[in-house]
């Protein structure tokens, strides 16, 4: 099941439905940072997710299982600091598996912007 979820996120990230920046999947939940694309909305990708990967469980594993709770929880980040707290719930992946922080997120001295003063 886990393995589907995976390639669920992959699936639309290299269809570019969004930037996944970073992410952790749980046994019951899971969170991500992702960016939509310019013409998805973040509902979109909600439902892209949890219904792409309900279709991959029904075809590829025959079940007949509810997979999600109606609705999700979501959080815009409003700043870097508030990506970094979120960020701290993110998974050991492979780079080639997610997307950079968004530049505007990134710290000023890391994004190479001069510091506020």
């Amino acid at each position: 099941m886990a393995q589907l979820f995976l390639d669920t996120l992959q699936r639309y990230r290299i269809q570019k439905k969004f930037l996944l920046h970073e992410f952790v999947l749980m046994p019951d939940h899971f969170h991500l940072l992702l960016t939509p694309a310019p013409d998805v909305s973040l509902e979109k990708c909600a439902q892209l997710i949890k219904g792409g990967f309900s279709f991959r469980v029904k075809k590829d594993l025959g079940s007949k299982l509810e997979i999600w709770e109606k609705g999700y929880a979501e959080h815009r980040v409003k700043d870097a600091t508030d990506y970094e707290r979120h960020a701290e719930y993110s998974s050991e992946c492979r780079p080639s598996e997610i997307d950079p922080t968004p530049p505007w997120l990134k710290p000023a001295q890391l994004a190479g912007l001069a510091s506020p003063r």
